[in-house]
């Protein structure tokens, strides 16, 4: 069992836990994420890591309260424990010294995003980031971003805080950039890759299809990237954003929504 130490609200429906994972802990990564259960009679899903720490023994998750299981996650409290823990899964960022570094990170994701960015400008990096959300009350880790920051900038889908969408990106790229980064929502890594395509930045984006097993045995979580099938767990999560195919990847992403709508309707908190 891995216990509950902190939990704390960031935004509406928006949860972060830093969990007792001590072997977890010791070999997590940017860019890896751990494949949880709750209980006996709880399904398997994916949380991409926000932090850790070997010497606490601990690891940090960002989770929205969307469907079923992460709702029931966000109802324990510290002191509560969660029966599996797995990982650290999946290939970690690639950290070296770059140069110009974009980080684009949205929602929920903006934890990992901070995980990476420590990361990068430890190994010398000039990192220019830009934090997203749905609107003024989901932005989440500001400040906390805002300390590895050469510069930053704050976007909402509605205009209630910082920039209005993320098409102002196009702008900040006339600035030269060796290398970006994104994680957050699909549609929004799909965006920034297309619009860095014509400058010639390389994009990594960190993509979260349906997984089960986090081991590749299953086959859930394939994407095709290039003229490649690849398996996000263990090829992944990170792939060259200018090579992902999106629409393939978000019509997988949505195959389950009707029976996720179905659990929620059904869902009696236990």
């Amino acid at each position: 069992m891995y216990g509950i130490v902190r939990k704390e609200q960031l935004a509406p429906n928006t949860k972060l836990f830093e969990i007792t994972a001590p072997a977890v802990a010791a070999k997590s990564k940017p860019g890896q994420f751990v494949i949880l259960r709750i209980h006996e009679k709880g399904e398997r899903f994916p949380i991409t890591i926000a932090d850790a720490d070997p010497e606490k023994g601990t690891v940090t998750i960002i989770f929205a309260e969307v469907g079923k299981s992460s709702t029931q996650l966000g109802k324990l409290e510290v002191d509560d424990a969660i029966l599996n823990f797995s990982g650290p899964l999946g290939n970690a960022t690639k950290i070296e010294k770059f140069g110009e570094i974009l980080c684009v990170g949205g929602g929920v994701m903006a934890g990992a995003l901070l995980y990476q960015m420590k990361a990068l400008k430890k190994a010398g990096n000039k990192i220019t980031a830009i934090i997203g959300a749905r609107n003024k009350e989901h932005l989440i880790l500001i400040e906390e971003i805002r300390k590895f920051s050469d510069e930053l900038y704050v976007a909402t889908d509605d205009g209630s805080e910082g920039k209005e969408g993320i098409y102002f990106l196009k702008d900040i790229l006339e600035k030269k950039f060796d290398q970006a980064i994104t994680i957050g929502p699909t549609s929004m890594q799909m965006i920034v890759s297309e619009m860095t395509r014509p400058y010639g930045i390389p994009t990594t984006v960190n993509l979260f299809p349906i997984m089960v097993d986090g081991t590749g045995m299953c086959g859930a979580c394939r994407v095709t990237v290039g003229d490649e099938t690849r398996f996000a767990c263990v090829h992944g999560p990170e792939f060259d954003g200018h090579k992902v195919n999106y629409d393939e990847l978000i019509s997988r992403m949505r195959f389950y929504n009707p029976n996720e709508k179905i659990a929620m309707l059904l869902f009696d908190g236990v």
